[in-house]
């Protein structure tokens, strides 16, 4: 009689859940769950930091340029001393004298007609991305200096006004050789870079 009851009683414990267990089974899918909220939370703020880093950048510039050809600068130029440095002439389309300035070896005419305070516009900064500071060399100085290369022949192919010897003055650098050279402006400049085929003339 004693054995059938403790049968019994095994037999019951083996079929009726332990309550423990059915709790601790049903806390670890939330924990689980927890856990995965927190790795999303956490992924979801990598990706936006990445993102910010991507459209901010190590120095906070957004601004992409939009040539594929880098602007070459033209700082600044110091003016010689009276009397010691290369004579250019710039001259208006009618071949009137409008300045006799002085420049360095190295020097370009574009340069040097903005620190002069001549009208020669030079609108892509020289970048050789328009035509704009178009000028006529002198033809005994024209074949002293370096031939134009692929760039600054598409550019004076635009250019208002083009003759034998024109360049482009951002490309055009003093040497000793060009003492005394004569740069004419054209009766207009079409600037391309800026506004399309309009002439501006001077």
């Amino acid at each position: 009689m004693t054995r059938s009851i403790r049968s019994l009683a095994r037999l019951a414990s083996s079929t009726i859940p332990n309550p423990s267990r059915q709790i601790h089974t049903i806390i670890r899918p939330a924990a689980s769950t927890t856990t995965t909220t927190t790795t999303i939370a956490s992924s979801s703020s990598t990706s936006t930091q990445s993102r910010s880093n991507i459209l901010i950048g190590p120095f906070g510039h957004t601004k992409r340029g939009i040539h594929s050809t880098i602007p070459r600068q033209h700082g600044e130029v110091t003016r010689p001393a009276p009397g010691t440095g290369i004579k250019i002439t710039f001259q208006d389309s009618k071949g009137n004298d409008v300045k006799t300035i002085e420049g360095n070896e190295g020097d370009d005419l574009l340069s040097l007609a903005h620190e002069y305070d001549v009208d020669l516009e030079g609108a892509c900064e020289g970048s050789v991305a328009c035509s704009t500071c178009h000028v006529i060399i002198s033809p005994e100085h024209y074949d002293l200096l370096p031939e134009p290369d692929d760039e600054e022949n598409d550019m004076l192919d635009l250019a208002f006004g083009l003759e034998d010897t024109s360049r482009l003055g951002c490309q055009v650098k003093l040497s000793k050789e060009l003492d005394g050279m004569v740069a004419k402006l054209p009766s207009a400049t079409r600037n391309m870079y800026v506004d399309g085929a309009k002439a501006r003339t001077h």
